[in-house]
């Protein structure tokens, strides 16, 4: 296990990841346990994308719906702090705040900011993978509206996550997400 912590360059995520592997495994009881003594030591101000990355699939453990939204919520809160923290960059390397909205369908968070020296304002490393987590947080945040019968609040939700997932790419993890949307939709209609 230390060598893979080592190879990975990132602890945090390792043990997020561990953790992922045992609720994929059906170990719901300890990915939840792990999760939650992670989510002791990140604290408020951790990691945003660990955080995120935490929240998300730590509402997956969860029997109750309520808990499940409430953990999905924190997984969306913590992208957006991101995606507010890199707004502010922007600000103070004097470019124009470009920080668009991801969940409302962006497909370029930069769009063109200019820093002080009339250069590209570099990406923070982390917003390409949250872009890519927006179309199923927001997924995620319908399906639990629907459990707890608050089928406006799923419907915002799910037009999200359609909108946000045209920027993915046309591979395995893309066509899964979008197949999800289009299920939700359906099971929303029959409803």
């Amino acid at each position: 296990m230390v060598e893979q912590q080592e190879a990975s360059g990132d602890a945090v995520m390792t043990r997020i990841g561990q953790a992922i592997m045992l609720l994929h495994g059906g170990d719901r009881e300890e990915a939840r346990n792990r999760f939650g003594a992670l989510w002791s030591e990140l604290g408020a101000d951790g990691d945003a994308l660990h955080r995120c990355t935490l929240a998300h699939y730590m509402a997956d453990t969860q029997d109750d719906p309520g808990d499940e939204l409430a953990w999905d919520l924190r997984a969306l809160t913590a992208a957006e702090g991101l995606r507010a923290a890199e707004g502010a960059g922007d600000a103070e390397a004097g470019g124009a705040g470009t920080g668009t909205a991801v969940g409302a369908g962006a497909s370029d968070v930069r769009g063109g900011a200019e820093g002080a020296d009339g250069g590209p304002v570099a990406e923070h490393p982390d917003i390409p993978a949250v872009r890519a987590f927006y179309p199923s947080l927001h997924l995620n945040l319908a399906a639990d509206y629907l459990k707890l019968q608050r089928p406006e609040s799923a419907r915002i939700h799910l037009q999200r996550a359609r909108a946000a997932a045209e920027s993915l790419a046309d591979d395995g993890y893309g066509g899964g997400v979008r197949a999800a949307i289009d299920r939700l939709e359906l099971r929303m209609r029959e409803q």
